[in-house]
């Protein structure tokens, strides 16, 4: 190869080196690449395990007028499901177990009394005239649709469905572990959940408040 020619070849070979991308350019590609895989994994669908002894539901049921002389407790989760997509709640399903009603409140008479037991609370809920929990030993919430941080879903009480709320959504996701918050305020009449004793049943509330906590694995 002649003088010329080599310079020729070694000129080309300099320039195709000056035209390759930069550190700033690489480094822009690297930073592009990462924020497209971050969208990626948050646009996909996620199934999270829900975890049946972290989760529950709680509930809070109160004279009317009368916040303080209300009762609340707490009710197991018997199965669930739960889908998420960008860090929100976008489908799912919970079931509880009505026969695990448990009171949490203070100010019961000790047990083996005639009335105002923990026990007779118990009872007077599992009865046919409240939530008959012999015929109807679940109850469940099917969501139906989501905005923001509200759910419209499917409630079933004693084998009556009903459209509700979840309301107040608030979802948290450390190391694998999702947290989901929901408060649900229904109307216990339009599922046949009434006092048989006539004076009792205007003094108590027609809403039953509750709080739905939602724990499981991302998967």
């Amino acid at each position: 190869m002649n003088k010329t020619a080599f310079s020729i070849a070694a000129m080309a070979a300099l320039t195709l080196i000056a035209c390759g991308p930069s550190d700033a350019e690489i480094a822009a590609e690297k930073e592009k690449a990462t924020a497209d895989s971050i969208a990626a994994a948050a646009a996909m669908e996620k199934n999270v395990a829900l975890d049946l002894q972290e989760s529950n539901v709680t509930w809070e049921g109160n004279m009317t007028g009368a916040k303080v002389y209300g009762h609340t407790g707490t009710l197991n989760l018997t199965a669930g499901e739960l889908v998420m997509k960008g860090g929100q709640v976008v489908s799912g399903s919970f079931m509880v177990d009505m026969n695990t009603i448990t009171p949490t409140d203070d100010g019961y008479a000790p047990d083996g009394s005639a009335e105002g037991t923990r026990s007779n609370l118990v009872g007077h809920l599992s009865s046919e005239s409240f939530f008959d929990v012999t015929n109807h030993p679940t109850a469940s919430f099917k969501i139906t649709s989501v905005d923001g941080n509200t759910a419209m879903g499917q409630l079933t009480i004693r084998g009556t469905t009903n459209e509700e709320k979840v309301t107040d959504i608030e979802v948290s996701e450390s190391e694998g572990t999702v947290k989901v918050l929901g408060n649900l305020v229904f109307d216990r009449h339009k599922y046949g959940a009434t006092w048989d004793h006539p004076v009792k049943e205007l003094l108590l509330a027609n809403d039953i408040s509750l709080q739905v906590r939602l724990v499981g694995t991302a998967e």
